[in-house]
């Protein structure tokens, strides 16, 4: 004779509310297990992302939200929310708290956020590259808690002097007087404009006569001296530029123009 089965009270408090689940719907639904290699933030943000798409009309978001959430959870992480105290849990702000805390303890911030302070350039690594690894960074880590201008610095810090040169060749040798914003804004924009680009490597920055020699206030530009192989390189990534903008502003006016109709 076997005894008799008991069930333990859930963590989440009932709702008043009713909500009314679509078989379609769960399989949906992203999934997390628990393991190191997988990111508490990156998961929440996919499950959001479902539950905005496939919200119905008055139903609530965050009840939605609360009731689904435990079907994306496996193994080891179904084990941690079955363990709750029960009636412990009463609106969707509570659960994201108690998952986060548990599967994106604080060593673990801390090691991702020294990924973003002790950001440097790989060798011969190009400048898009270099932005795109340092963005996966940041976004391992929506909490880091930097300022907009200590990320641009951190960057701006671990990049080689190569990338340095191209970027203010880019800017005009004004990048530093820009705003965090602007910075990130710019930042985005050359790697975005630099792929495809043969950026100088190291060894030919070192062919330069001189680095940096001058800097005019007035105009903001700074005085390379520099050998002819690598002003022709600048002048060429100069001019490319160029057209990017000219290719830019000539759809703007085309689409101004076609609305104005």
């Amino acid at each position: 004779m076997h005894p008799p089965r008991m069930s333990a009270p859930s963590c989440i408090v009932p709702p008043t509310e009713q909500l009314v689940i679509r078989p379609y719907l769960v399989p949906l639904l992203p999934t997390f297990h628990g393991m190191e290699s997988e990111n508490p933030y990156a998961h929440i943000k996919e499950f959001e992302d479902v539950c905005n798409t496939f919200q119905e009309g008055g139903a609530s978001i965050d009840l939605m939200r609360l009731k689904l959430f435990p079907f994306t959870l496996k193994d080891k992480a179904k084990i941690w929310l079955n363990s709750l105290r029960p009636r412990s849990i009463r609106t969707w702000t509570d659960l994201q708290a108690e998952f986060l805390k548990k599967f994106f303890p604080t060593h673990r911030t801390n090691g991702l956020k020294r990924q973003i302070s002790n950001f440097s350039a790989k060798e011969n690594e190009k400048f898009y590259e270099c932005w795109e690894r340092y963005m996966e960074a940041i976004n391992a880590c929506p909490h880091h808690g930097f300022d907009t201008w200590l990320l641009v610095s951190y960057f701006y810090d671990g990049m080689s002097s190569s990338m340095k040169q191209l970027l203010e060749t880019m800017c005009g040798g004004d990048f530093m007087s820009k705003n965090p914003e602007e910075a990130m804004d710019f930042l985005s924009y050359v790697a975005e404009v630099s792929r495809g680009w043969d950026e100088p490597t190291k060894g030919e920055v070192g062919k330069m006569k001189s680095q940096l020699s001058a800097f005019n206030a007035k105009a903001g530009m700074y005085t390379l001296k520099e050998d002819d192989d690598m002003k022709a390189k600048f002048a060429a990534m100069t001019r490319r530029l160029e057209e990017l903008e000219l290719k830019k502003c000539m759809k703007c006016k085309l689409l101004l123009k076609h609305q104005c109709k």
